[in-house]
């Protein structure tokens, strides 16, 4: 996005607050704040989960002073659990990680007044950026197909993300895709 600076970082403590933040407001405007695994209590243990693996990463955007949103990621290590909620298993050659090859991409946030066709690309922006100076061979994300009546898994698909299954990695989780 023209204008926009584009801040990454490993340390989680320089962004906890923003990241934590962003989530209460974004999800808020969903009506997810009141469902156990959005609350920001569960969602900061995550956040610190996904940072202490090697090789998490957050960027941040921001429209000057004003933080537009963040994505944040983390390599999946040989002994990940990731793979393991599938609800229908995937072949051993695809889910055998290393801890190089797949990065899973936790977490994507854009706040209001840059989502849609008010943001140009404000998501597709801070994802881009993310990428640019990651060195695994693919990417994973899991995306809840409910919300915004599936317009939100379209937004990936039209990124080149496939559907490969389906599962519900925490007992409070929705099942995603």
């Amino acid at each position: 996005m023209n204008g926009s600076t584009y801040r990454r970082t490993s340390d989680v403590e320089s962004v906890r607050k923003l990241i934590v933040d962003v989530h209460v407001e974004v999800r808020g405007e969903f009506g997810l704040m009141d469902r156990p695994f959005y609350h920001p209590e569960r969602f900061n243990e995550r956040l610190t989960t996904y940072a202490s693996r090697p090789g998490w990463e957050a960027v941040v955007a921001y429209d000057g002073d004003e933080p537009i949103g963040y994505v944040f990621a983390v390599p999946l290590g040989e002994n990940t659990g990731w793979w393991s909620n599938e609800k229908e298993p995937l072949p051993a050659e695809f889910s055998a990680e290393d801890g190089a090859r797949t990065l899973a991409l936790n977490e994507i946030l854009v706040r209001r007044s840059w989502r849609g066709a008010a943001g140009k690309g404000a998501a597709r922006a801070l994802h881009e950026q993310l990428l640019a100076e990651r060195q695994e061979q693919r990417v994973t994300l899991l995306v809840n197909p409910l919300l915004s009546d599936g317009r939100l898994k379209a937004v990936y698909e039209s990124w080149g993300y496939k559907q490969v299954g389906s599962q519900q990695p925490f007992a409070d989780s929705p099942v995603f895709s």
